[in-house]
């Protein structure tokens, strides 16, 4: 049997990984500015993480939502605590995409309407309803394409408001920053515009935090930069360092009740833990200050700079859009320099490296970046 070949893919094999290096099968050395898409948020093989996983792996690594879990418990716990919403209700999934179709399904159980508006250039995940979200209808099958989704234009508030007012809105999905679309942020005034006006209509406002949230822009949510509160978030990428595992935070107006959401898989054993090891390396290392500090060096480090037209993002979720003359730099960051990093397009590089990442290495980047685009 071969493999359903989706992906194109580097003739580049990581075997073995610390913190912000990889080695491939060569025995060559990398430099991860990438994370994998944001998920590498503690390192790779930190040893507190590999400690706690390898620990519970003796001892039980799954069993079913049919039975109590203290883990479960413990993580909404501790998240509550170290993220500020510890009057918020978490459940447990496997994905980012399975946590905005839980988030989005039970906006619409707890309106009882139909519709969800999200905007331009959204990536909200692959699965039916997640895709359905998500401005691009390339990864859309005539299957996926619904009338119940409308998207209107990021940052306009009154394009937004015109929509809502038509009725039957259950959601509002709005990514702390845009990801994939090559790092866009929603202004203050636009979130805060957001909440009056699902407020005003009765719907609910869903904040997808997939790539943004767990200290990644130096706040641990997005949208904690804009003091805004959200009825639903989402969480995965992070959250367990390449341990499959997705959250949704509900707020308090938010009522489950027994059999609307379900998951085999979703709160295991060792998912928890992973998601609990995390959380003690962001709190015992400051991570999420660490991502702050380090993202106000590659701001003022790339102030300038001939290759780059715009920076975008905060803290550790950056999007360097290009000039004209420097499309092959990515290539070149990888073969020539050995350092990943993501792409949005041609012409925006993203930088994404786990949140551990030291001030030498962000310099290490910085230098290669400068001779490589003959600035040195």
């Amino acid at each position: 049997m071969n493999l359903f070949e989706v992906y194109k893919l580097w003739d580049i094999e990581p075997v073995r990984g610390l913190d912000t290096k990889l080695w491939d099968k060569d025995g060559i050395e990398y430099t991860d500015m990438y994370g994998g898409h944001a998920v590498i948020s503690v390192g790779h093989c930190h040893p507190h993480y590999v400690g706690m996983l390898t620990n519970q792996l003796g001892k039980l690594g799954f069993y079913s939502n049919a039975v109590q879990n203290s883990l479960q418990k413990e993580l909404a716990e501790k998240l509550g605590k170290v993220c500020g919403y510890e009057d918020y209700s978490l459940f447990l999934c496997n994905s980012g995409a399975e946590a905005n179709e839980n988030a989005l399904k039970t906006a619409s159980f707890h309106t009882g309407k139909s519709k969800v508006l999200a905007f331009r250039k959204a990536f909200h995940g692959r699965t039916s309803g997640a895709v359905a979200a998500t401005d691009n209808p390339k990864i859309q099958s005539p299957f996926n394409r619904t009338g119940n989704v409308v998207f209107s234009e990021l940052n306009d508030l009154e394009a937004a408001g015109k929509e809502l007012s038509k009725g039957d809105f259950a959601a509002v999905i709005i990514e702390g920053i845009q990801g994939v679309a090559g790092i866009y942020e929603p202004s203050s005034d636009f979130l805060h515009g957001l909440r009056s006006l699902c407020d005003k209509y009765g719907c609910l406002l869903v904040l997808d935090e997939i790539q943004s949230g767990y200290g990644r822009t130096g706040k641990f949510f997005a949208h904690q930069h804009h003091g805004v509160r959200a009825d639903i978030i989402t969480t995965a990428k992070g959250m367990a360092n390449g341990f499959p595992i997705g959250g949704v935070l509900f707020s308090p107006a938010v009522k489950a009740e027994y059999g609307m959401l379900g998951t085999t898989f979703g709160g295991n054993h060792l998912a928890c833990t992973a998601a609990l090891a995390v959380l003690d390396i962001i709190e015992n290392e400051h991570l999420v200050e660490n991502a702050a500090r380090t993202g106000e060096y590659f701001r003022k480090a790339f102030e300038g700079d001939k290759a780059i037209r715009e920076y975008r993002g905060k803290g550790l979720m950056i999007g360097l859009e290009l000039n004209e003359g420097f499309a092959g730099l990515r290539d070149r960051l990888l073969f020539e320099r050995h350092f990943f990093t993501g792409a949005a397009g041609a012409s925006v590089i993203r930088l994404l490296p786990s949140l551990t990442i030291s001030q030498d290495t962000a310099e290490t980047f910085v230098k290669a970046w400068k001779e490589l685009t003959g600035q040195a």
